[in-house]
């Protein structure tokens, strides 16, 4: 691996590009299960500057509260209540700004390495609000002056509460009503743009400043059962047959892995790069672990039991960190080493069930029961993250296929914060390179049980694959609405159609396929084929079966996969003939 230069797979590019989409997938796809992203020694550098100014920003920021000491006193308080509270709103903030999740090259931000508050004090940039025709005054997928005034809003709100110094009393924690000028600028931003409200990880840090409008004494015990709900929900959504794939897709990309352990991780590399059973074992070794230690520090109070539980979940936030995933969740990761430490260690004694609050209880059963269950029933109602199903591979994905020569639209007709990732990669490594890293991209998504599935509905999307341009539905996210984590809900028909209302695409110009993740209680997955112009060309159900079953570059011969359609498709050739 380089360290300035990124580590492709060693291809002819101009033979590379003569081959068949299929056959341009499985070389990316056999370097991934050796190498990773291929992704350059700075930017895992830059990556660890970046959390090391998050914690370090984090601590001075909390030492200047007057009375509760400096960084020399760091020992006798970063316990505290009050310091748990700035820390959860300076790393709120430090979401918000779009500095933590989805940030840099392995989110898709090249150059800039970040969106988010770039695109979202910009008015003109292309918003997407949750429920448009349900609440009044969110319609519209335009972002206006009033917007970015909601935005800096957030912004000043979090950083008023960061500078404010502890209420009255022994409890020492921040006034109620400051926090809930901050709780209501992000309710409101949220109902106007989904996708701020989800960058903020509002299930967690957003239900967070909920809990601190409640009475003190109620504090550790809620903030337990939201540390608990998070590692069970992340552990519930794991029991699928998706997740030995992202584990070993994973651990691939980490820096500080063998090769003989990568290569291990599948049953026969580079032929067969269905996951082994080591894979397997990890996969479900994780999963019990993220069950069983958490219910031991929920139980226990302090002692040896205690200690040796916090050791296996440091090391378990660590391992995540140090594979480097995409998406980058590492400051979360941090964060949640922190609160473990804070909650079950230093605050052992502290019961997670002594609530006296009865509403405060009825906020949790709300937010950490009833809408995951929701989101694990009716996925297609819930994003991944308020549902907890995190890490789990069953998210909603999707390709998005420009007929050749039409990619450009997004430039002229939409305002961003940034160019097209293809734009950014040529500007740093050329055309040719660029255009490598993103075809590794799409082998990535190959790699998952699901991507299996969008690879084979590619045939039935477009009638040639080769007269079109594949694009990650997560970069035209990135690029179009300023941040991206993983949720395909994101760049499903509502940011096809603000699309197409901005650049017009002719029939046939613009398809895009989207995979929504699998119920619980179902083993098929929904999917749709939409025509930017004429609409929904497809929709049916694809079973989970037929994905885990085959490689990430399918077959020549037959390059797709069974589907269960919903309706009669309509030819491809049909918007083909209406394009020419």
């Amino acid at each position: 691996m380089g360290f300035l230069a990124p580590n492709m797979a060693d291809v002819d590019i101009r033979q590379w590009r003569t081959r068949p989409y299929q056959q341009r997938i499985r070389p990316l796809a056999e370097h991934w299960a050796g190498h990773g992203f291929g992704t350059p020694g700075i930017v895992h550098l830059l990556y660890l500057v970046k959390i090391t100014a998050y914690a370090l920003g984090g601590i001075a920021v909390v030492s200047l509260t007057p009375g509760v000491g400096g960084i020399a006193h760091f020992g006798s308080w970063w316990a505290e209540p009050l310091v748990y509270q700035k820390l959860v709103v300076w790393t709120l903030l430090y979401e918000v700004l779009g500095l933590g999740c989805g940030s840099g090259p392995l989110s898709s931000h090249f150059l800039p390495p970040v969106g988010a508050f770039l695109h979202w004090l910009r008015p003109g940039t292309v918003r997407l609000p949750p429920w448009p025709d349900r609440i009044p005054f969110t319609s519209g997928t335009r972002r206006t002056a009033a917007d970015v005034t909601l935005y800096a809003a957030v912004l000043g709100a979090a950083g008023w509460l960061l500078c404010a110094p502890g209420g009255p009393g022994a409890a020492g924690v921040a006034a109620p009503w400051r926090v809930a000028v901050l709780a209501a600028a992000l309710a409101l931003l949220g109902l106007r743009d989904k996708t701020v409200f989800l960058a903020a990880r509002a299930e967690h840090y957003g239900l967070t400043l909920l809990v601190f409008l409640f009475p003190a004494a109620d504090m550790t015990a809620a903030l337990k059962l939201i540390m608990l709900a998070l590692w069970w929900g992340a552990a519930t959504s794991k029991l699928n047959r998706h997740f030995p794939f992202v584990v070993a897709v994973m651990i691939s990309n980490s820096p500080l892995r063998p090769a003989w352990l990568k290569r291990r991780l599948y049953r026969h590399y580079p032929d067969d790069l269905r996951p082994s059973g080591l894979a397997a074992a990890a996969a479900h070794g994780g999963t019990v672990i993220e069950y069983v230690v958490p219910l031991v520090l929920v139980l226990s109070h302090g002692g040896t039991v205690t200690t040796v539980a916090l050791a296996v979940m440091v090391v378990f936030h660590l391992h995540i960190m140090s594979t480097f995933p995409m998406g980058v969740p590492l400051e979360w990761n941090v964060f949640f080493i922190y609160s473990a430490l804070v909650l079950f260690g230093h605050d052992a004694a502290v019961g997670a069930f002594a609530l006296h609050s009865p509403a405060l209880a009825a906020v949790l059963v709300l937010s950490l029961v009833m809408v995951p269950v929701l989101g694990h029933v009716r996925p297609d109602l819930v994003s991944f993250l308020p549902s907890m199903r995190y890490y789990a591979g069953n998210w909603a994905t999707g390709l998005w296929c420009f007929r050749k020569g039409t990619e450009h639209r997004l430039n002229e007709h939409i305002v961003k914060a940034s160019g097209l990732p293809v734009d950014q990669l040529t500007r740093l490594y050329g055309a040719d390179t660029a255009e490598l890293v993103l075809h590794q991209g799409l082998a990535w998504r190959a790699m998952h049980s699901h991507g299996r599935a969008l690879v084979g509905l590619l045939p039935r999307a477009v009638d040639d694959v080769e007269s079109y341009d594949v694009r990650e539905g997560e970069m035209v996210a990135g690029a179009v609405l300023g941040w991206n984590f993983g949720d395909g809900h994101l760049h499903n028909e509502q940011l096809v159609a603000a699309v197409q209302q901005r650049c017009g695409f002719a029939p046939g110009e613009l398809r895009v396929v989207l995979l929504e993740s699998q119920p619980t209680h179902r083993s098929r997955q929904h999917y749709r084929i939409v025509d930017a112009a004429s609409g929904l060309i497809e929709e049916g159900y694809v079973n989970v079966r037929d994905m885990v079953v085959r490689q990430p570059w399918l077959d020549d011969d037959t390059p797709a996969i069974p589907v269960e359609p919903i309706e009669a498709p309509r030819p491809v050739t049909e918007a083909a003939a209406a394009h020419e």
